[in-house]
Protein backbone atom coordinates (compact mmCIF):
# COMPACT_ATOMS: atom_id res chain seq x y z
CA UNK A 1 0.00 0.00 0.00
CA UNK A 2 1.36 3.29 -1.01
CA UNK A 3 2.59 6.02 1.92
CA UNK A 4 -0.83 8.65 2.05
CA UNK A 5 0.87 12.16 1.52
CA UNK A 6 -0.47 13.71 4.41
CA UNK A 7 -0.23 12.62 8.34
CA UNK A 8 -1.84 13.80 11.27
CA UNK A 9 -0.06 13.63 15.13
CA UNK A 10 -1.25 14.41 18.45
CA UNK A 11 0.63 14.73 21.98
CA UNK A 12 -2.04 15.82 24.34
CA UNK A 13 -1.07 16.67 28.22
CA UNK A 14 -2.24 14.75 31.17
CA UNK A 15 -2.14 17.35 33.29
CA UNK A 16 -5.04 20.26 32.62
CA UNK A 17 -5.30 24.16 32.77
CA UNK A 18 -8.74 23.77 34.12
CA UNK A 19 -9.40 27.57 33.59
CA UNK A 20 -8.43 27.76 30.32
CA UNK A 21 -10.45 24.98 29.63
CA UNK A 22 -13.70 26.31 31.42
CA UNK A 23 -13.55 29.14 29.26
CA UNK A 24 -12.14 27.34 26.00
CA UNK A 25 -15.00 28.68 24.11
CA UNK A 26 -14.20 32.15 24.79
CA UNK A 27 -10.64 31.98 24.33
CA UNK A 28 -11.02 30.75 20.85
CA UNK A 29 -12.91 33.68 19.28
CA UNK A 30 -10.14 35.61 17.87
CA UNK A 31 -9.16 32.22 16.07
CA UNK A 32 -12.81 31.57 14.45
CA UNK A 33 -13.04 34.61 13.53
CA UNK A 34 -9.73 34.47 11.96
CA UNK A 35 -10.42 31.38 10.19
CA UNK A 36 -13.34 32.78 8.68
CA UNK A 37 -11.39 35.33 6.39
CA UNK A 38 -8.37 32.52 6.03
CA UNK A 39 -11.52 30.64 4.44
CA UNK A 40 -12.19 32.84 2.17
CA UNK A 41 -8.59 33.22 1.25
CA UNK A 42 -8.59 29.67 0.55
CA UNK A 43 -11.87 29.44 -1.58
CA UNK A 44 -10.20 31.91 -3.93
CA UNK A 45 -6.59 29.46 -4.05
CA UNK A 46 -8.92 26.62 -4.54
CA UNK A 47 -10.24 28.19 -7.93
CA UNK A 48 -7.28 29.25 -8.86
CA UNK A 49 -5.47 25.63 -8.08
CA UNK A 50 -8.83 24.06 -9.78
CA UNK A 51 -8.23 25.87 -13.38
CA UNK A 52 -4.38 25.26 -12.54
CA UNK A 53 -4.96 21.74 -12.69
CA UNK A 54 -7.31 21.38 -15.36
CA UNK A 55 -5.31 23.15 -17.75
CA UNK A 56 -1.67 22.21 -16.80
CA UNK A 57 -2.62 18.83 -14.42
CA UNK A 58 -0.13 20.49 -11.91
CA UNK A 59 -0.74 22.08 -8.47
CA UNK A 60 1.49 25.93 -8.31
CA UNK A 61 4.18 25.57 -5.26
CA UNK A 62 2.45 28.41 -3.86
CA UNK A 63 -0.61 27.44 -4.38
CA UNK A 64 0.07 24.40 -2.35
CA UNK A 65 1.97 25.77 0.04
CA UNK A 66 -1.21 28.10 1.14
CA UNK A 67 -3.45 25.46 1.07
CA UNK A 68 -0.73 23.09 3.38
CA UNK A 69 -0.80 26.39 5.80
CA UNK A 70 -4.43 26.26 6.31
CA UNK A 71 -4.32 22.30 6.92
CA UNK A 72 -2.00 22.94 9.18
CA UNK A 73 -4.11 25.98 11.33
CA UNK A 74 -7.55 24.14 11.01
CA UNK A 75 -5.64 21.18 12.37
CA UNK A 76 -4.06 22.92 15.50
CA UNK A 77 -7.46 25.13 16.19
CA UNK A 78 -9.69 21.69 16.00
CA UNK A 79 -7.55 20.58 18.53
CA UNK A 80 -7.56 23.33 20.70
CA UNK A 81 -11.29 24.01 20.41
CA UNK A 82 -11.93 20.09 20.72
CA UNK A 83 -9.96 20.53 24.17
CA UNK A 84 -7.53 17.65 22.49
CA UNK A 85 -4.58 20.14 24.01
CA UNK A 86 -4.43 23.31 26.24
CA UNK A 87 -1.77 25.30 24.32
CA UNK A 88 -2.78 28.33 22.44
CA UNK A 89 -2.77 27.84 18.63
CA UNK A 90 -0.37 30.10 16.18
CA UNK A 91 -2.27 32.08 14.03
CA UNK A 92 -0.36 31.27 11.04
CA UNK A 93 0.01 28.16 8.92
CA UNK A 94 3.75 27.41 9.59
CA UNK A 95 4.39 24.28 10.94
CA UNK A 96 5.33 24.65 14.39
CA UNK A 97 6.93 21.61 15.53
CA UNK A 98 6.68 22.10 18.76
CA UNK A 99 3.11 22.68 18.83
CA UNK A 100 2.02 19.28 20.71
CA UNK A 101 -0.31 18.82 17.38
CA UNK A 102 1.47 18.42 13.95
CA UNK A 103 0.53 17.62 9.99
CA UNK A 104 3.20 16.23 7.95
CA UNK A 105 2.25 17.26 4.24
CA UNK A 106 4.50 15.83 1.41
CA UNK A 107 5.64 18.04 -1.50
CA UNK A 108 2.81 17.96 -4.36
CA UNK A 109 2.78 15.75 -7.12
CA UNK A 110 4.67 15.75 -10.13
CA UNK A 111 1.18 15.71 -12.11
CA UNK A 112 -2.54 15.62 -11.17
CA UNK A 113 -5.64 13.70 -12.53
CA UNK A 114 -7.32 16.57 -14.22
CA UNK A 115 -10.24 14.31 -14.66
CA UNK A 116 -10.49 13.26 -11.05
CA UNK A 117 -10.06 17.14 -10.08
CA UNK A 118 -12.84 18.59 -12.46
CA UNK A 119 -15.08 15.80 -10.84
CA UNK A 120 -13.21 16.30 -7.03
CA UNK A 121 -16.84 17.50 -5.33
CA UNK A 122 -18.78 14.82 -6.70
CA UNK A 123 -16.33 12.01 -5.46
CA UNK A 124 -15.76 13.62 -2.32
CA UNK A 125 -19.71 13.15 -1.06
CA UNK A 126 -18.98 10.40 0.77
CA UNK A 127 -16.27 12.22 2.64
CA UNK A 128 -18.87 14.95 3.40
CA UNK A 129 -21.42 12.05 4.86
CA UNK A 130 -18.26 10.65 6.71
CA UNK A 131 -16.98 13.89 8.56
CA UNK A 132 -20.85 14.77 9.40
CA UNK A 133 -21.20 11.39 11.36
CA UNK A 134 -17.93 12.24 12.84
CA UNK A 135 -18.62 15.54 14.42
CA UNK A 136 -20.91 13.71 16.92
CA UNK A 137 -18.47 11.41 17.52
CA UNK A 138 -15.90 14.59 18.34
CA UNK A 139 -18.61 16.40 19.99
CA UNK A 140 -19.37 13.94 22.29
CA UNK A 141 -15.81 13.12 23.99
CA UNK A 142 -15.16 16.54 23.71
CA UNK A 143 -17.98 17.25 25.89
CA UNK A 144 -16.29 14.72 28.70
CA UNK A 145 -13.36 15.83 28.39
CA UNK A 146 -14.33 19.20 29.72
CA UNK A 147 -16.09 17.51 32.30
CA UNK A 148 -13.12 15.73 33.25
CA UNK A 149 -10.77 18.06 33.16
CA UNK A 150 -12.74 20.96 34.90
CA UNK A 151 -13.53 18.53 37.62
CA UNK A 152 -10.18 16.45 38.06
CA UNK A 153 -7.37 18.66 36.00
CA UNK A 154 -6.57 16.29 34.10
CA UNK A 155 -7.76 13.78 31.31
CA UNK A 156 -6.68 10.03 30.85
CA UNK A 157 -5.29 9.27 27.47
CA UNK A 158 -7.54 7.25 25.95
CA UNK A 159 -10.14 9.68 26.20
CA UNK A 160 -8.07 12.50 23.99
CA UNK A 161 -6.93 9.19 22.44
CA UNK A 162 -10.74 8.57 21.39
CA UNK A 163 -10.42 12.18 19.30
CA UNK A 164 -7.45 10.87 17.24
CA UNK A 165 -8.53 8.75 14.52
CA UNK A 166 -11.61 11.07 13.39
CA UNK A 167 -9.52 14.51 13.63
CA UNK A 168 -6.79 12.33 11.86
CA UNK A 169 -9.70 11.41 8.98
CA UNK A 170 -10.66 14.98 8.99
CA UNK A 171 -6.91 16.40 8.12
CA UNK A 172 -6.68 13.47 5.43
CA UNK A 173 -9.96 13.76 3.87
CA UNK A 174 -9.91 17.99 3.52
CA UNK A 175 -6.38 17.26 1.92
CA UNK A 176 -8.02 15.29 -0.64
CA UNK A 177 -10.92 17.81 -0.87
CA UNK A 178 -8.28 20.78 -0.96
CA UNK A 179 -7.15 18.95 -4.24
CA UNK A 180 -3.51 18.25 -2.63
CA UNK A 181 -3.92 14.76 -3.43
CA UNK A 182 -5.69 12.49 -5.53
CA UNK A 183 -5.43 9.36 -3.46
CA UNK A 184 -8.98 8.98 -2.07
CA UNK A 185 -8.54 9.15 1.97
CA UNK A 186 -9.69 5.42 3.42
CA UNK A 187 -10.92 5.19 7.02
CA UNK A 188 -7.75 4.35 8.28
CA UNK A 189 -4.38 6.28 8.46
CA UNK A 190 -2.40 3.06 9.04
CA UNK A 191 -1.13 4.18 5.47
CA UNK A 192 0.43 7.61 6.00
CA UNK A 193 3.18 9.07 5.74
CA UNK A 194 5.60 8.17 8.84
CA UNK A 195 5.62 11.09 11.13
CA UNK A 196 7.63 11.76 14.26
CA UNK A 197 6.04 9.86 17.01
CA UNK A 198 8.67 11.88 19.86
CA UNK A 199 6.14 14.28 21.77
CA UNK A 200 7.45 17.71 21.23
CA UNK A 201 9.14 19.74 23.91
CA UNK A 202 6.55 21.58 26.05
CA UNK A 203 6.38 25.32 25.06
CA UNK A 204 7.12 28.11 27.21
CA UNK A 205 4.43 29.51 29.86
Amino acid sequence: MSAYPIAYEQHPPEKRNRLTVFVRLLLVIPHVVWAFFYGIALFVVQIVAWFAILFTGKFPQGLYDFCAGYLRFTARLGGYLLLIVDEYPPFDGAEHPAYPIRVSIAAPAAEYSRLKAFFRLILAIPIFVVQYVFQFWLGAVAIAIWFVAVIMGSTPPGLTGALRFPASYYVRSSAYVYLMTDVYPSLSDAEAVAAPTVPPAPLPA
